[in-house]
């Protein structure tokens, strides 16, 4: 947990220095502008793009762990059942 604070508060921090040496460049607004404009969409784009795969990663491992549990599941009826009629067949017997 520690490292990754680091890391986003280095991220952050270099986010913030481009931010502001784009804003702060001897060039016309409107150019700046458009480059803040550009750039937050190139973030944003990326940021979209991890947290997309984030998202597929969680979901492909979800679905196996819920088909080991359902696995895991089906022998433990199966089990339960085997030793259900092992326990009718004894009881027969006396």
């Amino acid at each position: 947990m520690k490292t990754s604070n680091t890391i986003l508060g280095i991220l952050g921090a270099a986010a913030a220095g481009a931010f502001l040496g784009v804003l702060f460049a001897p060039d016309k607004g409107s150019n700046t502008r458009k480059k803040i404009k550009d750039k937050s969409k190139d973030y944003g784009d990326k940021a979209k793009s991890k947290f997309d795969d984030i998202v597929s990663t969680i979901s492909s491992n979800g679905k196996e762990i819920i088909e080991e549990g359902k696995a895991k599941f089906n022998q433990a009826k199966e089990d339960f059942n085997t030793i259900k009629d092992e326990a009718k067949n004894v009881k027969t017997n006396y």
